[in-house]
C-alpha cells in the first residue's frame, strides 16, 4: 500500500489542533507521518506537542513562515510518504476508513496522480455534502468543485509542477489545481472530511473571489466567462447571509440540489 504523509498547518488554535490530530489518531490505517507545521505567535502548540504523548508518525515543527503556502511549502519538503494530504487544523476525516480508502484507490491505479472527494460543509445553518469530478474546461469556475481537504497527491507532482505560489494568500490551492489540471485525476465519490468554515477561505470569502480572478487569467488569459462566474458567487453568497437566502437554500436541499 502506498505510504500517506499528513501535512497539518496550524496557528495559535491548540483547539482546532487537537480535533484534527485526534481524527487522524482515529484512523484503521495510520500514515506513514503526520507533520504539524506551527507557525504561531504563542508556545500553547509547541507545549501541547513537547509536554504530551503523541504517537511515533507525529512530528513536528515550530517556527513562524511567511504565510499559508510557505507553511505547505515546509511540510511538502519534509515529507517521505509517496502520498500528501494536506488536512488544515480545524478539518477532520469525514470517518476513521479516509486513509484506507485513499490508499486503495492508489493502489489499485498506480496511473493516478490525484484525486478528490466529497466534503461535508455547512452552509446557511445545514450540513451538507459537496464535491463532483474534476473538469478542466470548468475550471473558470475556480473551487467550485473541488475542495482542497479532499485533495490528496502523490509527491511527484509537485516535483513536475511547483509548490504552492507565495504570492497568493488565498488562492494558492487553485493556482496549484490550474498547473496540475492535465495529471491524471481520479474521483472518490463519498465524504472524506469534512470542512471548518473558520478558515481564512470562507472568512475572506470575497477576497478569494478576486484572487481567483487573477490566478485564472495568469494562466488562460483575460476571460469574461470566469468574471460573470465570480459576479454569481458574489451574488449567491451576498444572498446567503439574508433571511431569504437562506430560506431559498432551504428549499434547495429539499430538492436535493445544493451540490449542483
Amino acid at each position: 500500500m502506498p505510504s500517506i504523509t499528513v501535512i497539518t498547518i496550524c496557528f495559535n488554535n491548540l483547539s482546532d489542533l487537537q480535533k484534527t490530530c485526534a481524527s487522524v489518531d482515529t484512523q484503521n490505517v495510520h500514515p506513514l507521518e503526520h507533520w504539524i507545521i506551527d507557525g504561531s505567535t504563542s508556545t500553547e502548540i509547541k507545549e501541547w506537542l513537547h509536554n504530551e504523548p503523541q504517537p511515533a508518525y507525529r512530528k513536528w515543527v515550530n517556527e513562524r513562515d511567511a504565510g499559508i503556502a510557505d507553511a505547505f511549502n515546509k511540510g511538502i519538503r519534509l515529507a517521505s510518504g509517496e502520498i500528501l494530504h494536506l488536512l488544515n487544523s480545524g478539518d477532520i476525516y469525514v470517518n476513521e476508513k479516509t486513509l484506507s480508502i485513499v490508499s486503495n484507490i492508489f493502489d489499485d491505479n498506480k496511473q493516478v496522480q490525484w484525486v478528490s472527494g466529497k466534503l461535508n460543509v455547512s452552509r446557511a445553518g445545514h450540513w451538507i455534502e459537496i464535491g463532483k469530478p474534476f473538469e478542466k474546461s470548468k475550471l473558470y469556475r475556480g473551487m467550485r468543485s473541488v475542495s482542497h481537504p479532499t485533495m490528496f497527491l502523490r509527491k511527484g507532482i509537485y516535483s513536475r509542477n511547483g509548490l504552492f505560489n507565495l504570492n497568493y494568500k488565498i488562492a494558492m490551492d487553485y493556482d496549484l489545481i490550474c498547473r496540475i489540471a492535465n495529471e491524471p485525476y481520479e474521483f472518490i465519490n463519498c465524504p472524506l472530511a469534512t470542512f471548518d468554515d473558520t478558515g481564512v477561505s470562507s472568512v475572506n470569502y470575497l477576497k478569494s473571489l478576486k484572487e481567483n480572478i487573477i490566478v485564472y487569467e495568469s494562466y488562460f488569459g483575460f476571460s469574461f466567462k470566469c468574471r460573470l462566474w465570480q459576479l454569481r458567487l458574489k451574488f449567491l453568497y451576498l444572498l446567503l447571509q439574508t433571511a431569504l437566502g437562506k430560506w431559498l437554500f432551504k428549499l434547495k436541499k429539499k430538492m436535493g440540489l445544493e451540490n449542483a
